[in-house]
């Protein structure tokens, strides 16, 4: 694997929650780390975060001048660029998305087809092809986590909390979904709590998130909840939050709280590591708010991450009662 992929991989251990845990088995742990790699990917081209955007452009047949660009301006425009991104980096991103869904048809083609089909050309691609042949995956989940991103390109603002939901249908909830087919207990009733566990650490994730979406042009706090506390775009653009933007932040934090405690039981349906795989992500959205609230609800001075130890104690209290 190139050292970029290495990069990308790397970011597990920065999130919430334990991405592939050595409790597992070691089959799992490559499982969880190929969907993680996948959507990492992605969200890192949706970002701008790629460690050498250059070598992926050519590596998925990726035109690095976009459209209408001078013949003498640079071939790729600079990713994880200060401020939002300009039209050419915009067009370069939406490129690298559609060249990373062609891949994904390549995945799919590979595992049906062994031997016969091209191989996907992205290296943190091309550890789907087994996954998806072991548990007969489609690519509606893979293509929504893409479409995701494909929004981030074009919406930096959203109107209601409903609005918002919407999203995290396609940035969150398929990367539940996911687990629950790998692990071979997907049903009707664990995606509804699944998909509530996972809009939920999405939330989450956007509000300690809050300065740094709005360095690269975005804001995911709901346009309403922003008027109905009295926040404007300047305040969150402050070194520290003021009353109103901590007032708007608990309000938003205890919609997500509830959203866990909705999605939380998921962990009681299950035994053995998976339940306690489980228990990880959820405890991790919990850990994280626990973290926010202790900064009493200053988003703004600085991010703020979930205490390891509390993670870990909360993980086995959700693991013991099974919510």
């Amino acid at each position: 694997m190139d050292r970029s992929a290495g990069v990308t991989l790397d970011k597990a251990s920065a999130e919430n929650f334990p991405v592939a845990p050595f409790f597992l088995p070691a089959a799992w742990r490559g499982d969880l780390m190929a969907v993680y790699g996948f959507a990492r990917l992605v969200d890192d081209v949706g970002d701008g975060d790629l460690a050498d955007p250059a070598a992926a452009a050519r590596l998925l047949g990726i035109d690095e001048r976009p459209p209408g660009t001078p013949g003498d301006a640079p071939a790729v425009t600079p990713s994880a660029q200060p401020g939002p991104p300009g039209p050419a980096e915009t067009a370069f991103r939406l490129a690298l998305l559609d060249g990373l869904e062609q891949d994904l048809d390549r995945v799919f083609e590979a595992a049906l087809h062994p031997g016969a089909a091209e191989a996907p050309r992205h290296p943190l691609m091309r550890p789907l092809v087994p996954l998806v042949d072991r548990h007969g995956l489609t690519p509606e989940p893979f293509r929504r986590l893409i479409e995701a991103n494909r929004v981030d390109q074009t919406t930096a603002r959203y109107a209601t909390y409903q609005d918002l939901l919407g999203y995290c249908t396609l940035s969150a909830d398929p990367v539940g979904r996911l687990v629950l087919s790998i692990a071979g207990v997907s049903t009707p009733e664990r995606i509804e709590l699944s998909d509530a566990v996972c809009t939920a650490l999405q939330v989450v994730e956007h509000l300690q998130d809050v300065a740094e979406d709005l360095a690269c042009g975005r804001i995911y706090l709901p346009a309403e909840d922003l008027a109905r506390f009295g926040v404007t775009e300047d305040d969150l653009a402050a070194p520290s939050a003021d009353g109103a933007v901590r007032e708007l932040i608990a309000f938003e934090a205890a919609r997500a709280r509830t959203l866990l405690d909705r999605g939380a039981p998921l962990v009681g349906t299950v035994r053995g590591r998976l339940r306690l795989l489980l228990a990880g992500f959820t405890a991790g959205g919990y850990a994280a708010l626990a973290a926010i609230e202790d900064a009493g609800y200053d988003v703004l001075a600085q991010q703020a991450k979930p205490d390891k130890r509390r993670l870990a104690a909360k993980a086995a209290a959700i693991f013991a009662k099974g919510r």
